[in-house]
């Protein structure tokens, strides 16, 4: 099925990211637990993450072993029972859906629209998403980084998923938060939208002209059953800036 956009654009494929498109952002609350256990300030904690996460979402390292080295980064020492801790939390964390994202997805596959995932991703958060999230069986087709050993920006991870798909990059619509992964996906020749909240994505797939919108977060609940308030975020608590 190719859908028309201004322009003649034929869609025919949507590939989207994981963190902070499909889930919200942790919080700094949610952060600052993994930082007290390296006594060490948000601050130096989340330059540390940001510095070491590429590695370990490619699959470079074991859970222990990017655990440790944060521990031997911040001087401070962690046992294996904080280790298992650690992964524990950062699963949680990242487990909190925005609202009217997953039902999205299940829209456009039911309207014949492919649906693609990529995202760079450890394994401790693969492992889970492939167990327990019934909602990946409504992608076409799943790129995961740590089980291709390619991460984000690379361009030979958004390839992959073009041929998981069976689709070219110019009737393909990726929609990421970060800028980086924007620009290489439009350098490969594929549209693309930076996610900065749903209502955002919602006006400018508006614009597009594209058939099968999100809905609002306003009628949406989080899988809490609380009312979610994070769907026009303040971009300076979007921590993370890989996966």
């Amino acid at each position: 099925m190719s859908l028309h956009f201004k322009g003649s654009q034929n869609i025919s494929a949507v590939i989207l990211d994981y963190g902070q498109v499909l889930v919200r952002c942790p919080t700094p609350e949610e952060f600052g637990r993994i930082a007290e256990m390296f006594n060490v300030s948000f601050e130096l904690f989340l330059e540390l993450w940001e510095a070491s996460r590429g590695p370990y979402d490619r699959g470079d390292f074991t859970a222990e072993e990017y655990w440790l080295r944060l521990a031997a980064q911040t001087n401070s020492s962690i046992d294996s029972k904080q280790i298992e801790i650690l992964r524990e939390v950062e699963v949680e964390m990242w487990a909190h859906p925005n609202p009217g994202m997953f039902e999205w997805v299940s829209q456009m596959r039911a309207a014949g629209i492919k649906t693609g995932l990529l995202s760079n991703m450890p394994w401790d958060l693969v492992n889970h998403v492939r167990k327990n999230c019934g909602w990946m069986e409504n992608f076409t087709f799943k790129t995961l980084s740590a089980e291709v050993r390619l991460i984000k920006p690379d361009p030979a991870i958004y390839e992959h998923t073009l041929h998981g798909l069976g689709v070219s990059a110019t009737e393909t619509l990726f929609v990421d938060d970060r800028e980086p992964n924007i620009r290489a996906a439009r350098t490969l020749g594929m549209h693309a939208i930076q996610f900065q909240s749903v209502a955002q994505l919602r006006d400018d797939l508006e614009a597009f002209r594209f058939p099968v919108l999100p809905e609002s977060a306003g009628s949406q609940t989080s899988d809490s059953g609380a009312a979610n308030t994070t769907d026009q975020p303040d971009r300076s608590r979007k921590f993370s800036p890989l996966l």
